[in-house]
């Protein structure tokens, strides 16, 4: 019987390392426990025998790069998530962006496209949609591709519904989709107004102003220097009093760039940068 031993932190490191040297994936200043558990939980799951085998794999698979990719960059999403911030957003952010004459919106570390869909939505039902871009980006191209389509399992579709009314929605949510068997396709009047690219927050620059910026659940996974450098990124892509909207568990606060903004809701991670 094959004893699955665990990777080591050093071994982890040389993971990291090869990433950056052969694909320009840079994972260095994510946080090591979390990419640790997650390399660990693929190592076992797909059955290695030994850490050689799973480096040559990685190196020399790009179907199993890819993979390993989607893996460790946590593509975990859902349509409406906490309802309460769509509701803050529906009530409080859009109404102000409803006064430029075109509204820009960055859903940076998109995954899979769920939140980017809700949004599209949201815009819809304010009457916004039609003078707005929504840019979707990730640094996984394959999760991207999933949500380009915008097909969903038919079976989420009772759980969104519920989100999207708890949100604030009045319509009938199955008005958005049409279902084909067990899968879901959200309406092209949605996906028209998306724009979907690959995008690294750790490397790439900013590529736009926007009015809105959301990057919710994606910087916990960051280090402290990590997180300083994506707070600067989207300090410098921001339009002055556009709005930055965070996860749960995220910040602003104690940041460098906290003093340019302020909280619009006492209990949703929404900012507004000040002119």
């Amino acid at each position: 019987m094959i004893d699955y031993k665990v990777v080591q932190d050093e071994e982890v490191t040389v993971l990291l390392d090869d990433l950056l040297e052969l694909y320009g994936y840079d994972f260095t200043n994510y946080s090591k426990a979390s990419i640790k558990r997650r390399v660990n939980r693929l190592f076992s799951l797909d059955r290695f025998p030994s850490f050689a085998e799973f480096r040559y794999r990685i190196k020399n698979d790009p179907g199993y790069l890819r993979r390993f990719i989607e893996q460790i960059t946590v593509p975990v999403t859902e349509m409406f998530r906490d309802p309460a911030f769509y509701r803050t957003l529906r009530e409080e952010v859009l109404p102000i962006l409803g006064t430029y004459p075109l509204i820009r919106i960055w859903h940076a570390g998109c995954a899979t496209g769920e939140e980017v869909y809700s949004m599209a939505i949201m815009l819809k039902e304010a009457n916004l949609l039609h003078k707005s871009l929504l840019y979707a980006t990730d640094i996984n191209p394959e999760v991207l591709e999933r949500a380009r389509k915008g097909i969903f399992p038919l079976s989420q579709m009772k759980h969104y519904s519920e989100n999207y009314i708890s949100s604030g929605g009045k319509n009938d949510f199955s008005s958005y989709y049409s279902a084909n068997y067990d899968m879901a396709k959200f309406d092209t009047v949605l996906t028209g107004k998306m724009i979907f690219a690959t995008h690294n927050l750790v490397s790439d620059r900013s590529f736009n102003e926007f009015q809105l910026i959301l990057c919710r659940n994606v910087l916990i996974y960051f280090d402290k220097d990590l997180q300083a450098r994506v707070f600067q990124l989207f300090d410098e892509s921001l339009d002055n009093l556009g709005f930055l909207a965070l996860g749960s568990k995220e910040t602003l606060r104690f940041s460098a760039i906290a003093s340019k903004f302020k909280q619009v809701s006492a209990k949703e991670k929404i900012w507004r940068k000040m002119a």
